[in-house]
C-alpha cells in the first residue's frame, strides 16, 4: 500500500521518481492482502501485479532513498548498507509510513481497550461494545421505564389536614353589634389591616380578652395568610415567596405562581427550564420531581402537596447536551428538548456524515463513566438501519461518535509525511550532487 500511494502521492506533486518496496523477513512472492487491494482500488490504484521481495544489497545500490518505518528497521536496513559497500545519500525513517492509521491525527475509537478497561472495573467478563438491533432498543425502553421512576409524592392522594394557625397571620374576629371591635382602624381599610396579627410566639392579643394562644389552632376565616410560605426559585418568570392558604397547594400550583417556566430561548441565547428537572426540598432532604411526566403523561404523583418551609427549584437545561464528534459536517454540543432526541437527529443536526471520511458502519454512543461507559455501535452501511437510528433515544451528556474511514486516515498522515520527505528527499539529491561534483 505505502509503495502505491507514495508513488501516487509524488505524481500528484509533479515529482518524477520510481518508487518500489521490499521487506525485511518478506514472504517472497505473495501477492497484495485482498483488503489492501479493495482501499486502493477505490482510488483507482491496481496492487493486482504487486508481488513481496526481499531487501538485498543489490536493490539498495539502485535506489537514492530509503524509508524505513522504525528505529529497529533502521539498524537492520544499515547492517544490509555495511554489507552493500555503496555510498548511498541518505537513509530516513519514515516513522509510521506504513502504520498510518496508528498514527493519523485525530480522534479514534480502540473498542478492544474499552472493553478491557470495563471487563477490569466492573469485573464482568461478559462486557462488551454491544451492536444496536430492534432487540436493544426494546431492553433500552424497559430499562429506562424501571430507572427513572421518580420518588411518589409520600401523602399522595391522602385529604390534606385543615389549616392551623401559624406565627404572623392575620386573624379576623367578628363581634357583631360592635363594629369598634370587628373593625377598629375603619371600615374602610383592608381585612389585613383591621385584622389581629399572631405574634411570633403564636399568641394573639384582643381586647377585653387579653392575650390567647392560638397557633396550630384550626378557624373559620383567616384575614391574611402569611405564615406558612413556599420558596420558588430557578427557571421561573418569577422566583418568588407563595403563602400556603386554608387551600391546599401542590408543586403546578407554585410554578404558576412564579408565572410559569422560562422560555428556551431568551436574549442571552438557548437556555430555559427543565420541566424534567425540578427539586423539592423538604426537612434537609432534597427530592427529584419530573414535572415533564406530569405534563404529558398525566403522572400525578409527581404534583407533590406543599408543606411550610418547602423550597422548590426549577433546574436549567444546559446541561442536557449530546456531544456529536468525529466525521460529521459539523461538531457541536447539541441541547436537547425536553430531553429528546434520537442518534439520527444529533447526526442529521451536525450535517449528517462526511460524505468522503466517515466510516458509517462504526458509529458510536457512548455513556456512563470512562472506566466502564455503556457503548453501543450502529453499522449504517446499509440506509435502512438509520430506522434504527430514529428509534435511539439519547440521554444527557451522550457521546455520538462517528468513525473516520480507514483510507482517510492513511491519507492524513500521508499528507503530513510528504512535505518532511520532499524536503529530505531535495537535501539528499543536493547532497549528491556535491559529491559527485567532487
Amino acid at each position: 500500500m505505502a509503495e502505491a500511494l507514495f508513488a501516487q502521492r509524488l505524481e500528484a506533486l509533479g515529482f518524477s521518481a520510481a518508487v518500489e518496496s521490499a521487506g525485511l523477513a518478506a514472504l517472497i512472492g505473495r501477492g497484495a492482502d485482498p483488503m489492501a487491494q479493495t482501499l486502493l482500488g477505490e482510488r483507482g490504484l491496481n496492487l493486482a501485479q504487486h508481488r513481496a521481495r526481499q531487501l538485498t544489497p543489490e536493490l539498495i545500490r539502485s535506489f537514492e532513498l530509503i524509508l524505513v518505518m522504525e528505529a529497529a528497521q533502521q539498524r537492520a536496513v544499515e547492517g544490509v548498507l555495511e554489507r552493500a559497500t555503496v555510498k548511498i545519500a541518505a537513509v530516513i525513517v519514515g516513522a509510521g509510513l506504513l502504520s498510518g492509521c496508528a498514527m493519523a491525527p485525530g480522534m479514534g475509537m480502540d473498542e478492544g481497550a474499552a472493553e478491557a478497561r470495563g471487563r477490569f472495573t466492573k469485573q464482568d467478563p461478559s462486557y462488551k461494545v454491544e451492536p444496536i438491533t430492534a432487540g436493544l432498543l426494546a431492553r433500552l425502553a424497559d430499562q429506562h421505564g424501571k430507572e427513572s421512576a421518580p420518588a411518589p409524592d409520600p401523602r399522595g392522594n391522602t385529604p390534606p389536614p385543615p389549616y392551623t394557625i401559624a406565627p404572623y397571620d392575620v386573624l379576623q374576629v367578628t363581634v357583631w353589634d360592635h363594629p369598634e371591635l370587628t373593625a377598629p382602624t375603619g371600615q374602610f381599610r383592608s381585612p389585613e389591616e383591621n385584622g389581629n396579627p399572631v405574634n411570633a410566639d403564636g399568641t394573639v392579643y384582643y381586647p377585653h380578652v387579653g392575650v390567647v394562644q392560638v397557633a396550630g389552632k384550626t378557624v373559620v376565616r383567616i384575614a391574611s395568610f402569611r405564615g406558612k410560605r413556599v420558596q420558588v426559585t430557578g427557571e421561573v418568570v418569577a422566583p418568588s415567596t407563595m403563602p400556603l392558604t386554608d387551600v391546599p397547594l401542590r408543586v403546578q400550583d407554585a410554578i404558576a405562581f412564579a408565572k410559569g417556566f422560562t422560555p428556551e430561548t431568551s436574549a442571552q441565547g438557548p437556555a430555559g427550564a427543565d420541566p424534567a428537572n425540578v427539586t423539592l426540598t423538604r426537612g434537609g432532604k432534597t427530592y427529584h420531581l419530573d414535572l415533564l411526566a406530569l405534563y404529558e403523561r398525566g403522572d400525578l404523583s409527581q404534583n407533590w402537596l406543599l408543606k411550610d418551609g418547602d423550597v422548590i427549584n426549577v433546574g436549567d437545561r444546559n446541561r442536557n447536551r449530546v456531544f456529536v464528534m468525529g466525521e460529521v459536517r459539523q461538531q457541536q454540543a447539541k441541547l436537547m428538548v425536553k430531553r429528546r432526541m434520537t442518534l439520527a437527529e444529533a447526526i442529521g443536526d451536525s450535517g449528517g456524515f462526511d460524505p468522503i471520511a466517515a466510516n458509517v458502519g462504526k458509529i458510536y454512543v457512548i455513556r456512563g463513566d470512562y472506566d466502564a461507559p455503556s457503548i453501543y455501535r450502529l453499522d449504517a452501511s446499509s440506509a435502512d438501519a438509520l430506522l434504527l437510528a430514529t428509534q435511539f433515544p439519547l440521554q444527557p451528556k451522550d457521546v455520538v461518535y462517528v468513525s473516520t474511514y480507514e483510507l482517510t486516515r492513511w491519507n492524513r498522515v500521508i499528507g503530513q509525511i510528504v512535505p518532511t520527505v520532499q524536503a529530505l528527499y531535495d537535501a539528499a539529491i543536493t547532497v549528491d550532487v556535491a559529491r559527485r561534483v567532487r
